[in-house]
């Protein structure tokens, strides 16, 4: 019997049972649909985390001064004097893989105009500080050089402040806020970055230059922080290592001494964040796996049924010289019918699924393709896995008995 017959043959055999085999392909369908939404959505999720890693500055490096032990108690890092102007030169003048680098102090407090008042913290940085950390003047202009020698008491703002002291709509370039009694001139506006991936808003800040922070709001002549910005991201590693050893030569730092200073990159939070959404795509395409177990276990049991409800015509069949190999092919036909059809059917329901999710709950998604051929190709494999056993015991039946069956 060849192949054409026989594939005519399964397709009469369903469309005698719609009803039984709808509901059979409807666990291969719910599976499919739920491994392909699991995975848009933990995927979606990487990417949005990469993105915003990326608007942060993924070549970027943090270096800080490293906490002290006195007397048995482990102090405050950002209490430490172990990072000095003359370390952010140093840097500046030796470091071959870097391309940006700007010294780092802030504070926290009351930021004031008229009325108004609002939370936030000022950084005092350079000019390269907005390459670094990705930052752009979307109104006004940025501090100059002469700023920052001269410790001019100006300031640029992000939107969060804007929005708390200018409530009138007052134009906020060339106004004096005050921030913990200190006046400052706002020269610029900052363009909007809005909330990053750990929840923190990137618009609530002040950008001042480092020196008038230094000198006017902390009164100390050490840096709390050096930012710096690697040539590329693949360069990181060798700029930590690279500024490391400049550290540690200023420091004077013998071989077996401890760091006096900490260094960081968001290389390091990209890999802890994209390991953790990777482990929840797993979990959840696991979770959403057991789905096409459960269709393919319906797959199963319906076989089995057809095989009993259609014994004697299988004793006909092969009365008449249909060979076992023949019946063989016939059921499993049948089998991967009704799991690629619901496999095809899944595709397209769990990728309008995923769309549905994003428009309506504003999840990120993203669908590879990988995932719909690896769904469609576990369905397929299920429909053959689940159907060759029975189709075999259909197979194996004697023809004698099978004509006798009642």
């Amino acid at each position: 019997m060849n192949g054409t017959n026989l594939f005519k043959i399964a397709l009469r055999a369903l469309g005698n049972n719609k009803l039984r085999g709808f509901l059979t392909m409807l666990g291969i369908i719910i599976g499919v649909a739920s491994v392909i939404t699991m995975l848009a959505i933990g995927q979606g999720s990487k990417k949005s985390i990469q993105s915003q890693i990326s608007e942060m500055g993924s070549n970027m490096i943090m270096i800080h001064p490293g906490a002290d032990v006195r007397g048995g108690v482990r102090q405050d890092a950002s209490s430490m004097e172990t990072l000095k102007l003359a370390d952010y030169e140093s840097i500046v003048a030796n470091a071959r893989y870097i391309s940006a680098c700007s010294p780092s102090v802030s504070s926290s407090g009351q930021v004031i105009f008229g009325a108004n008042n609002y939370p936030t913290s000022v950084y005092g940085v350079n000019e390269d500080y907005m390459e670094i950390r990705k930052y752009s003047v979307m109104q006004g202009e940025l501090f100059t050089e002469q700023d920052i020698a001269s410790s001019a008491k100006v300031c640029l703002i992000g939107k969060t402040i804007v929005d708390n002291l200018f409530t009138d709509g007052e134009d906020p370039v060339g106004q004096i806020i005050r921030f913990n009694k200190i006046p400052f001139k706002v020269i610029g506006v900052l363009t909007p970055k809005g909330y990053n991936s750990m929840g923190m808003d990137q618009d609530n800040l002040i950008i001042a230059p480092y020196t008038t922070i230094q000198k006017r709001v902390l009164a100390i002549t050490y840096l709390q922080g050096i930012y710096a910005s690697a040539l590329k991201e693949e360069y990181t590693e060798e700029a930590i290592e690279e500024i490391s050893e400049l550290l540690r030569q200023n420091h004077k730092l013998q071989l077996n001494d401890d760091d006096d200073f900490t260094i960081r990159s968001q290389e390091e939070l990209s890999q802890m964040l994209n390991s953790t959404t990777d482990m929840m795509t797993i979990l959840l395409a696991c979770v959403a796996g057991i789905s096409l177990l459960v269709g393919g276990i319906g797959i199963m049991n319906i076989m089995y049924v057809s095989v009993t409800e259609r014994t004697r015509e299988i004793g006909l069949r092969m009365s008449i010289g249909a060979k076992g190999i023949d019946i063989l092919a016939q059921f499993l036909i049948e089998a991967i019918l009704i799991s690629v059809t619901g496999g095809l059917i899944g595709v397209i329901f769990g990728i309008g699924t995923s769309v549905l999710v994003n428009k309506l709950f504003m999840f990120p998604i993203y669908i590879q393709l990988w995932s719909v051929v690896l769904s469609f190709a576990v369905c397929t494999v299920t429909g053959v896995f689940f159907g060759w056993y029975p189709a075999q015991k259909a197979a194996d039946l004697d023809p004698i008995e099978a004509i006798r069956y009642e």
